[in-house]
């Protein structure tokens, strides 16, 4: 066993007494933390963004676009909104506890289902340092110990982050390593927690598509994927072509670099020429690059050909895919080939046409007449999210606090006997 291995499986070690002492106590307690917590980080913005400089600095050497630096740069008004954002987890319910069903069976037994945390969790993420304060505070609210292994990039940023949550912590009644920073910044720590079965309970990668496609494949320990969204529109032939062009563009245009932003625009061939130039016209001059096939740049000259590789990809950036399909069900079958089971959206007055895109495509979300970009824990009404899952079992679509819980079933007799 390497160094670094001893190192991460020691830190799992005590995360996993942190969560068994984590998990009975009260929302009270909890919501104290998490104050603690928030009222720290503002206290020690100044020390944080010196260490966030650092991060910058060396992003900026290595040549990162403007775009990621901005993501992982952090200002005092930045961590003022971080520390606002857990106190708005501090108002939202407690999952723990929650009696998920209940009954007396014929024996007289007492049957409850109860929700309970998921014990040690470990969130493996890329850039925003944002995520580490968002993380632990999730992971605390639901009662959870939780192992933050951010990127390499905000390591600075990350470490001295870490050292003022837990700072606020040893002055409550939640045990420290409740929230840890897994050690080192190489591939070799990641690596080790993706090992770390028996110690940590569930691994949450938070990024693009090498990333978790890497946990995936390598990690032992349960993994719940979340992120990747090659999310599509379709506007079916029944569509009001008014409300199909606002709901196209802001699927596309609202936020460019988030998993439910839409990449591919599957439109009816029986109103292409009615409502293509349009959407074309209006996305051009919101910047958009179209990647058309070829009924599409027959009206458009300006688009570029669609490649195989267009319909398969998440751009995250200022490009969308367009294609003309004949019917509902060729929209269904390009989806179930291309897509990632994020999100995917139709834009129709046919309710018939309406249920039988609901009922045959199998996405964490599907939107009738509604953005793509609605797809986001606060949006739901969940408060803040962990991640949005692609995957089906155990929680799928915004992972709010009760998805960053389990069950247990307490049985309650009086003597007995089976």
């Amino acid at each position: 066993m390497s160094d670094i291995e001893r190192e991460v499986r020691a830190v799992a070690e005590r995360a996993r007494d942190a969560a068994a002492d984590l998990a009975p106590l009260s929302r009270s307690v909890k919501d104290e933390a998490l104050l603690a917590m928030a009222d720290a980080l503002v206290h020690n913005a100044e020390a944080i963004v010196a260490a966030n400089a650092e991060d910058v600095a060396r992003a900026r050497e290595a040549g990162d676009t403007e775009a990621m630096v901005d993501r992982l740069a952090l200002t005092t008004e930045r961590i003022e909104a971080i520390a606002d954002a857990v106190r708005e987890i501090v108002e939202l319910p407690d999952p723990v506890g929650e009696v998920v069903r209940g009954s007396t069976l014929p024996n007289g037994l007492e049957l409850r289902q109860v929700r309970v945390p998921l014990g040690v969790i470990g969130i493996i993420y890329e850039g925003r340092p944002n995520v580490t304060v968002d993380a632990a505070a999730l992971c605390l609210k639901s009662g959870n110990a939780a192992l933050l292994r951010g990127s390499s990039s905000a390591y600075s940023s990350n470490t001295r982050i870490v050292e003022v949550l837990r700072g606020a912590l040893e002055k409550t009644a939640v045990p420290v390593d409740a929230v840890q920073l897994v050690p080192g910044s190489g591939r070799d720590s990641a690596q080790a927690l993706m090992r770390a079965r028996g110690l940590v309970d569930v691994l949450i990668p938070r990024g693009g598509r090498s990333l978790i496609q890497a946990i995936v494949r390598d990690s032992t320990v349960p993994v719940i994927e979340t992120g990747e969204g090659n999310c599509h529109v379709y506007v079916d032939e029944a569509a009001d072509l008014d409300k199909a062009v606002a709901v196209t563009v802001n699927s596309k245009t609202q936020r460019l670099s988030t998993c439910n932003t839409a990449e591919t625009l599957l439109v009816h061939a029986g109103i292409a020429d009615r409502f293509l130039p349009r959407v074309l016209r209006e996305l051009r001059g919101l910047g958009i690059a179209v990647h058309g096939d070829d009924r599409v740049r027959a009206l458009d000259d300006s688009a570029v050909p669609a490649t195989e590789a267009d319909w398969a990809t998440e751009y995250l950036s200022a490009d969308l895919a367009v294609k003309v399909v004949g019917s509902l069900d060729e929209a269904v079958a390009h989806i179930r080939a291309y897509s990632t089971s994020h999100t995917e959206a139709i834009v129709t007055d046919s309710q018939s046409a309406a249920r039988r895109f609901v009922s045959r495509v199998d996405s964490a979300a599907v939107m009738v007449n509604a953005s793509t970009r609605f797809t986001d824990g606060g949006e739901f009404g969940f408060g803040a999210e962990i991640g949005i899952s692609t995957q089906k079992l155990h929680a799928r679509g915004p992972m709010g606090l009760p998805e960053m819980t389990s069950t247990k079933y307490v049985v309650t007799g009086d003597g007995h006997l089976r």
